[in-house]
């Protein structure tokens, strides 16, 4: 491999690039404006929860058990005059949950029979019903202590502790993965018009008759779009750190080397693409196809890969946006040490060196389809 001549290929790409506005803006705006989108709108902590409240018993303890239920921050109560009224207030999506308080339930409570309240909760949306469930166990414990005025300690007490999130803000855990996934398909679908533009406008003839080398070709073309996904990465950091005050408490240099891979695993994957089809608005349709969707469900971005069924959990293995997740996450949140980011080190260079293999193993010299 010559290096004058895969500089002078990607010399040329870079010359294209410049010229083609609308491409720089989408390859340097669009991941600032996803992340500061996505990362402002995605919210996993469920707040302001509509409760149904159906009090028949009317007393300082039920209006207790109701107070805590307010002071929460979780819910807000909706009195209703009856039974039906809870049910037809879950039916219609006006409330996510319903408390009906028995009758007697502040004699009972006093005679140490123990009050009985029910809540009904919409499992329509499985995703919110673990926290009211998490939510309404600590307002019964709070709401135990406030109404029989006892603070006895149980005989075991567990205290918990939140590392590397102490606050739980799921913007901190969102936004480094929105950057992630917004890389991943603007590499992807970026470099998979590169080669199947040449091949279209006829210069590709041309550069395959001079004494230049496919993998000569496909390293100078991925240069550029390397240099441009690094600028891209900045602005979606300052992003992470200053919008939304997101922390980096691993190393810089674990974190860029890992982009380096990751970002050669995409490009490899779009040229690849370039390489098969020939055709830029096939090769755009493939991108969006392999880039997108892998990216944004199989990545661990929405969903837990751990969860998964094992056949997925393996498959996933060969998604480079996968690694790249756990790598991200972990420097941002984490102390990402290089000991316990080896394997995603790892996996993101064995994906870079089976896709650019794979890509000049499938470079067609000749100009036939």
């Amino acid at each position: 491999m010559k290096i004058h001549r895969m500089l002078a290929i990607a010399e040329k790409e870079m010359f294209h690039l410049l010229r083609d506005r609308l491409t720089l803006a989408v390859a340097l705006l669009l991941p600032v404006i996803i992340v500061a989108i996505l990362g402002a709108a995605i919210e996993f902590n469920v707040q302001d929860l509509k409760l149904a409240v159906y009090d028949q018993d009317r007393s300082m303890a039920s209006r207790s058990l109701i107070e805590t239920f307010t002071s929460s921050g979780y819910f807000i109560p909706v009195g209703v005059s009856r039974p039906a009224s809870a049910m037809s207030a879950l039916e219609s999506e006006r409330a996510r949950a319903a408390l009906l308080i028995e009758p007697e339930f502040e004699k009972n409570v006093r005679s140490g029979r123990g009050g009985e309240a029910q809540i009904l909760i919409d499992g329509s949306d499985s995703s919110i019903v673990g926290p009211i469930q998490g939510y309404a166990s600590l307002v019964q414990s709070l709401a135990a202590q406030r109404i029989t005025q006892e603070t006895t300690k149980p005989l075991v007490q567990l205290q918990t502790r939140f590392l590397y999130n102490p606050e739980l803000r799921s913007r901190w855990y969102i936004v480094p993965g929105v950057g992630v996934v917004v890389l991943a398909i603007l590499s992807v679908l970026l470099t998979s018009l590169t080669v199947a533009k040449e091949w279209e406008n006829g210069s590709m003839e041309l550069l395959l008759s001079t004494p230049v080398r496919p993998i000569e070709i496909i390293v100078g073309k991925i240069l550029p779009y390397l240099g441009l996904g690094f600028v891209a990465l900045s602005f979606v950091y300052v992003i992470a750190r200053l919008g939304f005050g997101v922390p980096f408490r691993g190393s810089h240099f674990i974190y860029l080397f890992g982009t380096f891979l990751f970002l050669m695993a995409c490009f490899a994957q779009g040229v690849l693409i370039s390489v098969l089809t020939r055709v830029q608005e096939v090769a755009m349709q493939n991108a969006l196809v392999s880039g997108l969707l892998p990216a944004l469900l199989l990545s661990g971005f929405i969903f837990s890969i751990k969860n998964m069924p094992p056949l997925f959990n393996v498959m996933t293995s060969a998604l480079g946006a996968r690694w790249f997740m756990e790598i991200s996450r972990s420097s941002f949140l984490r102390d990402g040490h290089i000991k316990a980011l080896e394997i995603p080190l790892f996996a993101l260079g064995a994906i870079c060196f089976a896709l650019i293999g794979l890509a000049l193993k499938k470079f067609k010299t000749d100009v036939e389809p």
